[in-house]
């Protein structure tokens, strides 16, 4: 990466986690007593801009929370980390986003998510932030939102021509009868499409995915519109797809402590890195290496690697 201060513009949903340790996880009608609380940020916008904003881009996050407390806490945390919360909405009738989790002395947890004021946000929020979105170099779309704002952000980055990330995760699913698991039109127009194996087989309908499949499943994707397909493989690296080449990009060599962050290290990293000007493999990598060292702490937010951290893993194992 260079040294120009790059625009990031990051449009995700946002959460407060709020995370209890137990002896074990109640049943129904049992009370257990905690030993411990954590409460943090968290969720793909939150996380994606921080790593972003580590990265040493200049970050505005446009995500929906509720005028309370935990909304306060959720815009006091980015503004920790320099984001731009002026584009962080509120939302009057909801309540702040929340992911409730139980965790065992097994380190097994249960998990509640309540989407709040995520599913609020609204194409006329997008354009309220069409200025940051023009002026920005990369605009990093989660999609794990309402589809008409996400479709209104990828149709205001290109009219400006900037480049588009779609990490599509979290919206698609097993089928189920009279529920739609294909993802609109408009999703395939953006520049990258960053899934991973799972997802990425379920989009372009491949009854089956794996490492030897994975350019094919890639090849379909481009062939659908989208620029370029990143597919993310765990410890087995990355794909990298375009209408040129498919090439293989391994994975950084870590101790795994907790993979929680490790998806949103890499998006975050990713637009850092294209935001300069890096071509795709050359962010791929250094993306890569973000998304390993967020595997290397607990938490998310915490997990966080900073620009030096990432460089530094990089030049290591290119040296062993």
């Amino acid at each position: 990466m260079s040294e120009r201060n790059p625009k990031v513009v990051v449009v995700g949903s946002a959460y407060v986690d709020l995370a209890i340790k137990c002896a074990e996880t109640p049943t129904a009608g049992q009370t257990t007593t905690g030993t411990a609380l954590s409460l943090t940020a968290t969720g793909p916008g939150v996380n994606q801009a921080i790593e972003a904003a580590l990265c040493g881009c200049e970050v505005h996050l446009v995500s929906k929370i509720s005028n309370c407390p935990l909304g306060a806490t959720i815009k006091a945390i980015l503004e920790q980390y320099d984001v731009n919360t002026k584009y962080v909405f509120t939302a009057q009738a909801k309540n702040t986003g929340i992911i409730l989790t139980l965790v065992d002395t097994k380190g097994e947890n249960a998990c509640v998510q309540y989407d709040g004021a995520n599913s609020a946000l609204v194409p006329a929020d997008i354009e309220l932030a069409e200025r940051a979105i023009a002026e920005a170099d990369v605009c990093l779309i989660h999609a794990r939102l309402p589809k008409e704002a996400i479709i209104k952000a990828i149709a205001i980055a290109k009219l400006h021509g900037k480049k588009v990330i779609l990490d599509p995760a979290g919206v698609l699913g097993p089928s189920s009868p009279g529920v739609e698991t294909s993802l609109p039109a408009e999703y395939f127009s953006v520049d990258v499409m960053i899934p991973n194996l799972y997802e990425a087989s379920l989009i372009s309908e491949h009854s089956s995915a794996n490492i030897r499949t994975a350019k094919m499943v890639g090849s379909d994707l481009v062939a659908r519109g989208v620029g370029a397909a990143v597919i993310t493989m765990g410890r087995r690296g990355c794909m990298v797809v375009d209408r040129d080449n498919a090439d293989h990009i391994p994975a950084y060599t870590i101790e795994l402590v907790d993979h929680t962050g490790t998806g949103d290290a890499f998006a975050g990293a990713l637009a850092a890195a294209l935001a300069v000007g890096d071509d795709l493999r050359k962010a791929v990598r250094f993306a890569s290496a973000a998304g390993a060292l967020a595997c290397t702490k607990f938490g998310s937010v915490d997990a966080m690697p900073v620009k030096s951290e990432i460089i530094e893993l990089m030049q290591k194992q290119e040296l062993e």
